[in-house]
């Protein structure tokens, strides 16, 4: 972190009482010191980020930040409040504040700042040093992390004296964004492992950065800790030791069980199950193989490879899906059978702007099933799993299997991949099975499965789900909106959340009137939290924190985007008395959306899509009576609770770490 903070961008007596005020402060001195060139501008940009989710931490912490054209470097600047700014956190105000400004398009090095800060914020003699330094000049080189002091040499333990070795255990932490919760698992486990007497090193697969521990110490190692939503990349150099898999939050809440689980597997002389390791790792073979964890985490991993898949086609929904929305309120929707334009292209009509949208949206659209497959695949197998899964789902899309046929393609993609580098091979032949051999002998097994034995039985089922979707009327579609409305709300951009939306999405690769309306059902649900939780912090603010009715104020903006996150600080807060009732919203909404017969083209929701819909006006109703519906159910059960009296200690979610929470990246 060297050259991003000097002394003058260093505050021991930040007299803001607001979080817009301290972040001006602090930004008038990164204008002084020629890293912004607009302060309004650059504060602006700092007010939008901090609209998406506080950036409060627990501990006093207050990490404000942002992108911004109007920053010339990337910057730092800090500041200490004695009275303490209200960011946001659920243990209450900050006094260390940190504004962290990179350039517009600078993602590594914002990304860098980020992650390198929220590893030494989990450091508690870190944080001591910040609050208790009176010198700006050390302050800052504090945290740049030059602390003039030496350590002490580390004194023996009586293993060390006694001539044996301590416990050894490497580790491995990553979540979806890889940013904060990457690294503060890092630290958590470090720090246990220190207290606990245990030689612990961590490889942080994150946004960041992945640097592979050194294999010599792998091979020290007593026991593997795997802390990750995402999956581990070259799983394979773990192979035959005692390994603790487990999510990333339990890495961060506690690591001192997992060392102890470790040791104990160690002492048990249990191994994991990781596929043997035929290669380099830097090739990707044998990186597939199992993950060591117990027979009922099964369904856990299952939900991973599938995210992961679906996390992948998400960006060519988005732009393909928009691209053909945005063809068709142009230029109508007879303009899908347009000519081609290569052929036929005018550039003062219309007509020709609206069919180049089109074919464009729609060629992204044709690698929909194709990218599911292939990156279900990667995500049980890694690099070699990407050919037979990219094969498998385009015989999907040739069969006529569709969205279903691309998931199971997928998924025998990555089994064959998994079973393949599970066989011994010789020596000589290492080299080349991850560039050669597995991709060859997978894609015909694969496609053999999918031409011959899956793949039309698949297509038949595909085609009774679209009929029966064509088909809904009446309590049939009522109850299907009802269902899809629930699982939108209940985590609210979680698994459940994800599952919904791709089945939507799925519809899109061949849009039928029943998909179109299964769409525009899901999209409207997911509006209704947010907008739930803006209005009720409306009609009743004394039944809500002073931070949550500022939440309230964002999510309003949050839930005409569709960004149902927006509601997570309050469930977070209070859940028994808000999912369940943001979840009846979203049910009434989805039932009704379905009832109307709302369609909607677009992968996404939000005010902007309304003219992309079709019954407008009823689905909007629809959003409105189950926001309403929401609102009176979160009043009325936080109203019967009789809440501690305004102005009490403030009690929501906890802070952004400047991810946006699948919650998954």
């Amino acid at each position: 972190m060297s050259e991003l903070i000097t002394a003058e961008l260093v505050d021991l007596d930040l007299s803001a009482v607001t979080k817009d005020a301290a972040a001006r402060s602090l930004a008038e001195r990164m204008v002084a010191a020629h890293r912004v060139t607009d302060l309004d501008g650059f504060l602006a940009d700092v007010a939008a980020r901090e609209a998406q989710m506080p950036t409060g931490l627990d501990g006093g912490i207050g990490i404000p930040h942002c992108r911004s054209e109007h920053v010339s470097a990337p910057t730092l600047a800090f500041g200490r409040s004695a009275a303490g700014i209200d960011f946001g956190a659920a243990d209450g105000p900050a006094d260390l504040i940190f504004l962290i400004a990179a350039p517009a398009g600078a993602d590594d090095d914002h990304l860098t700042i980020l992650s390198a800060l929220a590893r030494r914020l989990m450091d508690p003699e870190f944080t001591a040093a910040l609050r208790a330094g009176t010198d700006p000049g050390a302050v800052a080189a504090l945290i740049r992390g030059e602390d003039p002091t030496e350590e002490p040499e580390p004194e023996e333990d009586d293993a060390t004296a006694a001539g044996s070795a301590p416990f050894r255990i490497v580790a491995v932490t990553s979540c979806p964004t890889g940013i904060a919760h990457t690294y503060m698992a890092a630290e958590s486990l470090a720090a246990a492992g220190r207290a606990e007497g245990v030689e612990v090193t961590v490889e942080t697969q994150g946004s960041a950065g992945f640097k592979k521990l050194d294999p010599a110490v792998v091979a020290a190692a007593d026991a593997v800790i795997w802390a990750h939503d995402v999956e581990v990349r070259e799983k394979s150099r773990f192979r035959g030791k005692p390994l603790v898999d487990v999510g990333v939050k339990a890495g961060i809440n506690r690591p001192a069980e997992l060392i102890a689980e470790a040791r104990r597997k160690a002492e048990r002389g249990e191994i994991a199950a990781v596929s043997e390791d035929g290669g380099s790792t830097e090739s990707g073979y044998g990186d597939g193989g199992g993950s060591g964890a117990d027979h009922a985490h099964f369904g856990v991993r299952l939900r991973t490879y599938l995210m992961s898949g679906v996390s992948y086609m998400v960006p060519f929904v988005a732009a393909g899906g928009l691209l053909i929305a945005l063809s068709f309120a142009i230029g109508g929707y007879e303009i899908a059978s347009a000519k081609s334009v290569a052929d036929h292209f005018v550039w003062g009509e219309a007509d020709s702007w609206a069919a180049l949208l089109n074919q464009i949206g729609s060629a992204a659209f044709a690698f929909l099933v194709p990218v599911l497959a292939g990156y279900i695949a990667y995500g049980m197998a890694d690099r070699p799993a990407l050919v037979p899964g990219f094969v498998g789902g385009a015989i999907a899309l040739t069969v006529n299997a569709g969205f279903l046929g691309g998931l199971v393609a997928g998924l025998l993609a990555g089994a064959v991949v998994m079973a393949i580098q599970r066989v011994p091979v010789h020596a000589t032949l290492r080299g080349i099975m991850p560039v050669l051999v597995i991709p060859l002998i997978a894609s015909a097994v694969v496609g053999f499965l999918m031409f011959i034995v899956v793949g039309k039985p698949i297509a038949s089922l595909q085609n009774a789900l679209t009929d029966w979707l064509n088909g809904l009327s009446g309590s049939n579609a009522v109850i299907l909106g009802v269902v899809l409305g629930l699982m939108m709300c209940f985590d609210m951009g979680g698994p459940l959340n994800k599952v919904a939306y791709a089945f939507a999405v799925g519809g899109l690769a061949d849009p039928t009137d029943g998909s179109l309306k299964v769409m525009a059902a899901v999209m409207a649900a997911g509006m209704v939290p947010p907008l739930a939780m803006a209005l009720a912090t409306t009609v009743r603010r004394k039944l809500f924190t002073k931070t949550e009715r500022e939440n309230g104020r964002a999510a309003w903006v949050l839930g005409a985007s569709f960004i149902t996150e927006g509601a997570i600080p309050f469930a977070a807060a209070d859940p028994l008395r808000v999912i369940p009732s943001v979840m009846a919203g979203g049910a009434v909404t989805g039932a009704l959306s379905m009832a109307f017969g709302a369609t909607l083209r677009a992968p996404h929701g939000g005010v902007f899509v309304v003219p992309l819909i079709g019954e407008p006006f009823l689905y909007l109703l629809a959003i409105a009576a189950g926001t309403l519906v929401a609102t009176a159910l979160v009043v009325l059960l936080k109203g019967a609770r009789r809440t501690a009296p305004e102005g009490a200690g403030d009690a929501e979610a906890t802070g952004s770490d400047g991810s946006r929470v699948t919650v998954a990246a």
